[in-house]
């Protein structure tokens, strides 16, 4: 069974705008475990755009399935990623001008400093997770590296909706990628740009265990509420 991993980031996005206490992620992460997501996902950047450090701590305190922690590699984030209790740690690019993430990282050049980082959240206790495109070279390099997953970035899939072609040449790609992590041993999750309309091709690749999604699942809540979010999504991925 694919496991659905829920993103709280947008929840946060909206409370920023106001520099307010609503709408609380905490509390809408614990209403997504009660409707049934798998896990929770957040993303503590440098710039704090959205979730604040404060959430990661009381995230930790409440959430009852599974809490994994998007961060960059820089020196701050992975100290703090380190000392948060996460369960899983997902390691991803940032750039300060992005409006999300907009790619995978790039495991090869970043190879000397994943060896310093790793170690450490390693030791922790927590899973580690890669975010990649889906690249051979990338998803080799991951393996090397020694982390437990990888990540495969779906937003060039997403963003070819439109164009039948270009979808189907991302989705051949997903599952090279997909095939080639399992046989290096790396698990697989994938996330960035999923929706009720494109998820279920992503959700039938080969080794998939988990989807992250967020903002899809936060704007569809909008209008039929949380529960009703998450249980479509959950039957659109099978799980």
């Amino acid at each position: 069974m694919i496991r659905l991993h829920v993103n709280v980031d947008h929840v946060a996005t909206l409370r920023q705008a106001r520099r307010g206490t609503e709408p609380d992620p905490i509390a809408w992460a614990l209403a997504a475990e009660r409707a049934g997501a798998h896990g929770i996902t957040c993303h503590l950047r440098k710039d704090r755009r959205h979730i604040q450090d404060a959430d990661v701590v009381a995230l930790r305190a409440r959430v009852a399935t599974l809490l994994n922690l998007e961060l960059s590699l820089d020196p701050e984030m992975v100290a703090f990623g380190a000392a948060s209790g996460a369960d899983e740690f997902c390691l991803v690019p940032e750039h300060r001008q992005e409006i999300t993430t907009e790619g995978g990282l790039d495991v090869v050049r970043e190879t000397p400093r994943l060896a310093e980082v790793l170690p450490g959240l390693r030791a922790r206790g927590g899973k580690i997770s890669l975010f990649v495109d889906p690249e051979l070279r990338q998803i080799e390099a991951a393996a090397a590296a020694g982390a437990d997953f990888v990540e495969l970035h779906t937003g060039a899939y997403a963003g070819a909706w439109k164009d039948r072609a270009a979808r189907e040449r991302e989705l051949a790609r997903l599952a090279a990628a997909a095939r080639r992590a399992h046989a290096l041993g790396l698990r697989v999750n994938a996330g960035h740009g999923l929706n009720l309309a494109n998820v279920g091709a992503v959700a039938a690749l080969p080794h998939v265990e988990e989807l992250n999604i967020g903002h899809a699942i936060v704007a569809r809540a909008a209008f039929v509420g949380i529960d009703v979010a998450i249980g479509e999504m959950r039957a659109a991925i099978g799980s």
